[in-house]
């Protein structure tokens, strides 16, 4: 809207503004003439480009609206683009066209996109951007930040199942897929286990790790065990009970396993030594076996007189030598 202006009885000037950096002055110059001066400025609204919201949370496999508002000061066919930011910049809607994996799952309106079907591929921080070649500032841009909810999954408990009196036992749970990072709450026998209030209690309790801990375990612990994990997204979920057994400590077998024991070392020890003062462990020890064996082998072989008795031995002849020929070097 513009307002209207006057001089007042003192002679001076009101100065008005429209939506532009434009003035106008009108002067009282008579009783009854007015004068109106108009001063041009330079455009104050170029395009602009916004959201209503720039922080969205929805849940997986549901829709995700990305608000994008704009206005432009004269160009009515303003250039549309979204794109995602991750490792790199990676076009959402180019050209008129929706691109990779948006392309069939998405739509806009005006410059507003809605995805369908959201899951966490789809999460991070997206950019509205707005091209009006024929605004003085012909670019403007916006971000929206998307965030895709996952209910809890069924944790994976590690309870084990037995320990003895006196000893540290850690009970863990875990959710690795819920977002928001899911809560822990332990069960003994289907009742809620509280989280410790006094300095000397026996256990630890960290719900936000999922680490359930006994400083030192009795047999007032033994029960069937489970694990409750909840984000406040979707239905809560619990893990299967187990059971975990506390017994005490048997003195007699443990008696009996260290004499067992003791008596093995025992026996091995004393083998060693036997075997190796006969020679067992000698480093020439099968060198000379077998340099044993074949000398007395060859002595047998050498001294076989009886073994040529019974041979009819042909010596022979007895000539002279006699030089036949003879040649000359």
């Amino acid at each position: 809207m513009q307002p209207r202006g006057s001089w007042d009885s003192g002679g001076a000037a009101e100065i008005h503004s429209s939506g532009r950096t434009s003035a106008y002055i009108t002067a009282l110059i008579g009783p009854h003439l007015f004068h109106t001066c108009f001063f041009p400025g330079s455009p104050s609204t170029s395009v602009t480009v916004t959201s209503n919201r720039h922080k969205v949370e929805v849940r997986e496999f549901s829709d995700a609206v990305l608000s994008c508002l704009y206005k432009t000061e004269r160009d009515q066919n303003p250039r549309i683009e979204w794109k995602k930011r991750g490792r790199d910049v990676s076009f959402v809607y180019f050209d008129g066209h929706f691109r990779g994996p948006f392309e069939g799952r998405a739509t806009i309106d005006g410059a507003t996109v809605t995805l369908r079907g959201v899951t966490q591929d789809d999460a991070g921080e997206y950019r509205c951007e707005i091209s009006a070649p024929l605004d003085s500032v012909n670019l403007g841009e916006t971000n929206v930040t998307l965030k895709v909810l996952v209910p809890p999954h069924t944790p994976s408990c590690e309870i084990p199942t037995s320990a003895v009196t006196g000893s540290v036992v850690r009970l863990r749970c875990h959710d690795h897929q819920s977002i928001p990072p899911a809560t822990y709450s332990w069960f003994k026998d289907s009742q809620p286990i509280s989280s410790p209030r006094h300095a000397n209690d026996t256990f630890v309790l960290n719900s936000r790790t999922g680490v359930l801990e006994f400083k030192s375990v009795s047999k007032e612990d033994s029960g069937r065990y489970s694990c409750l994990a909840s984000n406040g997204i979707g239905t809560p979920k619990m893990c299967e009970a187990k059971n975990m057994t506390i017994e005490d400590v048997n003195v007699t077998a443990v008696v009996v396993a260290v004499l067992v024991i003791g008596l093995i070392v025992a026996i091995c020890s004393c083998g060693g030594v036997l075997l190796h003062r006969n020679g067992f462990f000698s480093r020439h020890r099968g060198r000379s076996f077998w340099i044993t064996e074949c000398h007395e082998a060859s002595n047998q072989t050498l001294h076989r007189p009886d073994d040529m008795s019974n041979v009819n031995y042909i010596p022979p002849p007895q000539e002279d030598f006699k030089h036949t020929q003879s040649f000359m070097l």
